[in-house]
């Protein structure tokens, strides 16, 4: 009964199509760049160079490099319209008019643009501009703040300044739930598009946060890695025994999302379907997740479920939240066989991309997201660097230090937030 009702949904529910990626990462600025990199196993975590890390005890991170340097190549973001941005709004903006590019929009060929939304993710909000801010204060008292200091720091300038950037007047929104926050976005663009509400979503994720506060407050919750400082692209550790914390990253990542027939009827290309959406709530702890694992297999479970995939075996790549944290990473193996059981799960090739990036928090889903995407158009399973000493908890295949070439029928994307959000994604070969 289950599998006819599945099956009528998937005939009945409209669907929703990749049309358009772009991407500001550790690995690389630009779609190419990054994902040439990832499916290289080269990793983007470097000595932190936005402050002087001394004080910390983790003194690595995942940063974008050579940004200024992108934009004056792409032009992407207007010079004089990034004097009032956030660098965390900065990266969207390039990621977001990359991926409407790649989508094939032009200002001569574009919909409708009262029906595009703009619904990103993010974690923190403008941490750079907030740090001046009190700063100024501090020193030299309200009187000297930046009359721009509160739209530049607050969390839905993001998706203000892609929507004005690019003059999509449907809905723009932010959704902020820890590092699920971007799945959750790309969830809900999902739901609007199927809803009717919107012809295509620039839907994605951003965020800024390599600053001394940040990584300090990060630290003192003993969540980041520190024992690697002397070796940083050997920090990342996800499934390994000897891991000892996340690595923080920063960028973005934006997918054109649109409705099957309204991508067909102008011809574009399509990466794959985004065909399904779950989220829950562990209700356990503000940081730690649930170590049964109930609340990520129930997510799982209802992703699976909006993406009528009622045949688990056609499951061939998981991207995992994989954060190289010993209660995540065991939790999340244990989820996995819990949803596909044990022998199914050990047939499905798994990889934690935040071994090469680190952990972009609330943009992190949007981009293993978009690595979901090509990973299916290419046919390839990117791998999990630094897969040296396996846990005997974390037993699956995690594609170990290289990637491998494979046809994926179906992916499956996980995040897991702190304050117990789960949120997952389902693509599916088109």
């Amino acid at each position: 009964m289950e599998q006819e009702f599945n099956k009528e949904k998937e005939m009945n529910m409209k669907r929703v199509v990749i049309t358009g990626i772009g991407m500001v990462t550790p690995c690389g600025n630009g779609k190419d760049a990054a994902w040439a990199n990832v499916k290289a196993g080269a990793c983007g975590i470097t000595r932190i160079t936005r402050f002087d890390p001394s004080r910390c005890t983790c003194q690595v991170a995942g940063e974008v490099k050579n940004f200024d340097a992108y934009l004056d190549e792409t032009g992407y973001v207007d010079r004089k319209a990034a004097r009032h941005m956030d660098l965390f709004s900065k990266y969207a903006v390039a990621a977001a008019v990359e991926a409407w590019k790649d989508s094939g929009y032009t200002d001569e060929a574009k919909p409708d643009m009262d029906r595009v939304a703009t619904i990103l993710g993010n974690g923190i909000g403008g941490m750079e501009t907030n740090g001046v801010a009190w700063q100024t204060l501090f020193e030299r008292g309200p009187d000297r703040l930046s009359p721009l200091a509160i739209p530049e720091l607050i969390a839905n300038e993001a998706a203000g300044n892609v929507s004005m950037t690019l003059g999509a007047k449907g809905p723009a929104q932010v959704v902020v739930t820890a590092c699920a926050s971007s799945t959750d976005a790309l969830g809900v663009s999902l739901d609007m598009i199927r809803a009717g509400r919107a012809d295509v979503v620039i839907a994605g994720g951003t965020e800024a946060t390599i600053a001394e506060f940040a990584v300090g407050g990060f630290m003192k919750m003993k969540a980041l890695a520190t024992q690697f400082n002397d070796r940083p692209e050997k920090a990342s550790r996800p499934f390994n025994l000897d891991r000892c914390g996340f690595v923080m990253g920063e960028g973005a990542a934006v997918l054109i999302l649109e409705s099957e027939e309204h991508a067909k009827a102008r011809g574009a290309r399509v990466y794959c379907e985004l065909a399904g959406y779950g989220a829950t709530s562990d209700a356990y702890h503000i940081t730690a997740p649930d170590p049964s694992g109930a609340g990520a297999v129930k997510a799982i479970r209802l992703a699976l479920k909006d993406a009528a995939v009622d045949d688990l075996s056609t499951v061939d790549y998981i991207n995992a939240h994989g954060t190289s944290t010993h209660l995540n990473d065991v939790m999340e193996t244990k989820a996995f066989k819990e949803v596909f059981g044990d022998e199914q799960a050990r047939k499905i090739k798994i990889s934690s991309t935040k071994s090469m990036t680190g952990h972009l928090l609330g943009a992190t889903g949007a981009l293993e997201a978009a690595f979901c995407a090509l990973a299916i158009a290419d046919s390839f399973v990117p791998p999990t660097i630094n897969y040296e000493n396996p846990d005997p908890e974390c037993d699956l295949d995690y594609t170990p230090n290289a990637g491998v070439a494979k046809d994926i029928r179906v992916a499956v994307s996980t995040s897991l937030g702190f304050g117990g959000h789960n949120g997952v994604l389902v693509f599916k070969k088109h």
